[in-house]
């Protein structure tokens, strides 16, 4: 008797994570590997803090966009009466929500993923908030899919700010609307990155001095390289 074939099983697709301060260029990168995945013939998704479409699923995908419009789309002042520890565990749900019902099933079909903000910088950002415990923060986001690759954009503080232009209240940590305390906070949270990847063994590149091209060509050769992908 003739054993029916096995169905193919896909083979499992690799999550890309990249990660720096505000103005490190994270966006900018995402975006041209995804477009560089998907020139080359790979399935890949483009994941960012506003990506709510759950594949073949209205409802699930209307429910994830009303989460991501609690956590990212609020009023300022209704932010700032919530308190830090409801924050940080409503992008705990945020994040989990997203990594179970978009991450997980797309890295599950062979679809590699870009993810673009993720929970690292929150980390960093709690990391030196004094009214939350570290341990809290970490023990929350724990449970996400471990990324097969992360890209740390090192850069400095103040050329961050000479890209950017302008900054918003939270990239300042609330300190203040000078040019300083942007700079400042942004220094303090690359310290707290850079723990981070020494614990984490991520790919650092200082793009402080590289063009957009450059950060992309060295990225390009990290994937063939350390996650043996055709590009």
């Amino acid at each position: 008797m003739l054993n029916a074939a096995l169905p193919d099983v896909p083979v499992r697709g690799r999550e890309i994570t990249i990660v720096g301060i505000d103005g490190a260029g994270k966006s900018t990168l995402a975006t041209r590997l995804h477009q560089a995945l998907i020139d080359a013939g790979h399935k890949a998704i483009l994941v960012g803090k506003h990506s709510t479409d759950v594949p073949m699923d209205a409802k699930l995908s209307a429910y994830v966009d009303q989460l991501n419009a609690l956590v990212y789309r609020r009023d300022s002042r209704v932010a700032q009466a919530c308190g830090d520890h409801y924050w940080l565990l409503a992008l705990a749900a945020w994040y989990s929500l997203q990594d179970r019902v978009v991450i997980q099933p797309a890295l599950a079909a062979g679809t590699h993923v870009i993810l673009d903000n993720a929970h690292h910088k929150i980390l960093a950002r709690y990391a030196v908030n004094p009214a939350v415990s570290t341990g809290l923060a970490e023990q929350v986001f724990a449970h996400l899919t471990e990324p097969d690759l992360v890209f740390f954009l090192h850069i400095d503080a103040r050329t961050a700010l000479a890209r950017k232009g302008e900054f918003s209240s939270l990239e300042s940590g609330h300190t203040g609307g000078a040019e300083e305390d942007f700079i400042r906070y942004q220094d303090t949270v690359l310290a707290k990155l850079r723990e981070h990847e020494q614990r984490g063994g991520w790919l650092s590149m200082n793009v402080t001095d590289m063009d957009r091209d450059a950060v992309f060509r060295t990225a390009i050769e990290a994937l063939a390289d350390r996650l043996r992908l055709s590009l």
